[in-house]
């Protein structure tokens, strides 16, 4: 989304963090390869409302909602957060100036989901507490598609751009963040998220002209 491609799109290196990833062990389940269908409907329900507050020119919401860890490691690569909203907040006057404007945003295509962060859960099993280990969020990749209208020789011609939302929230809770398709790799996914699976595919990021 074009919002939160002005905060990520540098290429970002691993950051330490204040919320650092469990690191798994041998002793972690397996991952399961999809979340509920509920669980996906949720997430695909909530990238959609981002975008419609993104078109309308709400581009704050892309910081607000942004995953925190990704939002942390932003701030530190554009040199604190008070940048990284600086330049959000000149996004609509860029764009404006380069006779650009995002018409519409929708998810388009197969949401693929992953359980992420490995915990623990205690249990009280014929009254002794015993842990398991569990996982603790879900992680959904939801493919896009959003249309901008440019200026371009007087005339004016639009632009579909395909990419992704990565989508993460706490199982239970359905109060998703994002990570922006646009400036993220799968080894950056995997610095946050290290139980994600390293032949993960993400969805293409294309651009062309429809008319």
């Amino acid at each position: 989304m074009r919002a939160q491609t002005a905060a990520s799109a540098a290429k970002s290196h691993p950051v330490p963090s204040a919320e650092s990833p469990p690191v798994p062990s041998a002793d972690v389940p397996v991952a399961a390869a999809t979340a509920p269908p509920e669980v996906v409907a949720s997430a695909v329900a909530a990238v959609q409302k981002l975008g419609a507050e993104v078109v309308k020119g709400h581009y704050q919401v892309a910081i607000d909602r942004m995953v925190p860890t990704w939002k942390e490691r932003m701030a530190k690569r554009m040199g604190g957060m008070e940048e990284l909203q600086k330049q959000l907040a000149g996004l609509a006057e860029q764009m404006s100036q380069q006779g650009v404007s995002m018409i519409s945003f929708k998810p388009d295509g197969e949401a693929h989901s992953f359980e992420v962060w490995p915990g623990k859960k205690k249990t009280v099993v014929d009254g002794k507490e015993t842990e398991d280990l569990i996982y603790t969020k879900w992680l959904v990749i939801i493919p896009t598609v959003t249309q901008f209208r440019i200026m371009k020789d007087r005339e004016f011609h639009i632009i579909e751009s395909r990419g992704f939302q990565v989508a993460v929230a706490d199982k239970g809770a359905n109060d998703w963040t994002f990570i922006d398709g646009s400036g993220v790799t799968v080894a950056d996914l995997r610095s946050l998220f290290l139980t994600l699976p390293a032949d993960v595919e993400l969805p293409p990021i294309e651009r062309r002209e429809v008319r």
